[in-house]
């Protein structure tokens, strides 16, 4: 007998797409979101963090670049376990109306995602990306936590170097006038590829597929994190400079540069400091003149080492924010508020930008607190007054009338 509270359906019954709100998981969402926007607003938008000096204001911003966008495609993930069951899968019947939901919602995420990319703001928005996401997502609903985590686990160490061997032999890809310009950007050549983040994905449905009320299963969520975010990121850290794979790195790009080998010290000092600053100055992917570049863990690299290392950091917020909302429930409202509301901020902040003509070059301190700051009070506002914010309510529509043309039994469709 199920219990009255198992979030489990019972048989013959398919679980109701998740309605109830888990307060740490939209705390987490919104941290996603304002780390996705500082790196949009730019270093100069700090203003507190600039009051501690440069330094500072740039270490923040380095550390919100590419583990929020992981962060966001992780929770994406994890979105989808609670949608399609939580802890037990839904069985093949059952899972018919959940997944018209999810391909609407796919749908209108790349028609929003186009619009913003219209506004010709400089940003690299994600929603076209996350569509595909949850269209790639598709096959592995079925899937129990194990069977995710192996899943995720084989992208992360796979796909780097599958990308890597299949873009050296496509050549250049050209310049992207548009965030993204097809299934080869999505899955390979853009901002955000699959190759890469479908890793992040996998791993997000795996956790969501476990009880995250458990003190053990959060325990071993922040266990976890912490060895791979130090595999990830230590792990290339002492390949590169300790074991000697910058120097290399140098060689090789020089010798495939102008054709020159075995560079003396004067010579390959300059060209070292260009790689170590060329590592900064990733957009999805690596260069393929040389594969030490996929010993790199830098933002947006996507390599395994930045892979696994993403997955790490985004377990340890999870974990943290689960904690800090079950024991400080009134203060991280606010937050919770923003992160129900993801969608609406991300998007709205997009426009925002477009109408101001902001970039993140611009020096403009304290525009990432005005920003933060309104969204905060604005959601915890709107969602005391009115409940889910304004684009959720519509996407949450759109996914239900979806799913009502999915019928009951074979010749039976609900009626809309």
């Amino acid at each position: 007998m199920t219990p009255p509270n198992d979030p489990r359906p019972r048989d013959g019954q398919a679980a109701p797409a998740a309605r109830e709100r888990i307060a740490g998981v939209d705390a987490a969402r919104a941290l996603a979101v304002f780390g996705m926007l500082t790196v949009h607003l730019g270093v100069g938008s700090l203003g507190l963090a600039g009051l501690l000096g440069q330094e500072a204001a740039d270490t923040f911003h380095g550390l919100t670049r590419g583990r929020s966008s992981a962060l966001f495609a992780f929770l994406a993930g994890l979105s989808l376990a609670l949608m399609t069951g939580r802890t037990r899968p839904l069985p093949g019947p059952d899972l018919r109306r959940p997944m018209a939901r999810i391909l609407v919602r796919a749908i209108v995420l790349a028609l929003l995602g186009m619009f913003l990319d219209l506004l010709d703001a400089p940003v690299a928005v994600i929603l076209a990306y996350y569509a595909g996401f949850f269209v790639l997502a598709l096959p592995l609903l079925r899937l129990g936590p194990v069977a995710l985590a192996c899943t995720a686990a084989a992208i992360a160490v796979a796909g780097p170097q599958a990308s890597f061997a299949l873009r050296s032999a496509m050549g250049g890809t050209g310049f992207r006038e548009n965030s993204i310009g097809g299934i080869t950007d999505l899955l390979l050549t853009g901002y955000y590829p699959a190759f890469t983040f479908m890793a992040f994905v996998a791993a997000g449905m795996a956790v969501g597929r476990m009880d995250l009320a458990a003190t053990r299963v959060r325990i071993g969520m922040a266990c976890t994190g912490a060895g791979l975010a130090l595999l990830g990121y230590g792990g290339s850290w002492l390949l590169l400079y300790p074991l000697g794979g910058v120097d290399r790195l140098a060689s090789d790009v020089a010798a495939s540069t102008w054709g020159t080998s075995g560079l003396d010290t004067a010579a390959l000092e300059p060209m070292r400091d260009w790689v170590v600053e060329e590592m900064g100055n990733m957009h999805g992917q690596v260069p393929t003149d040389s594969p030490v570049w996929l010993l790199i863990a830098s933002p947006h690299s996507g390599t395994s080492y930045e892979a696994i290392g993403a997955i790490g950091t985004s377990l340890l917020v999870l974990t943290a924010c689960l904690f800090a909302a079950e024991r400080a429930r009134a203060l991280l409202y606010p937050l919770s508020a923003a992160g129900a509301m993801a969608l609406t901020v991300y998007a709205g902040h997009i426009v925002v930008m477009a109408i101001g003509d902001m970039s993140f070059e611009d020096v403009a301190p304290f525009r990432w607190e005005a920003f933060v700051g309104t969204a905060l009070v604005a959601c915890t506002a709107w969602k005391l007054l009115l409940g889910r914010g304004p684009l959720e309510r519509a996407l949450g529509w759109l996914g239900d009338r979806g799913a009502d043309l999915v019928p009951d039994r074979i010749g039976q469709v609900r009626q809309l």
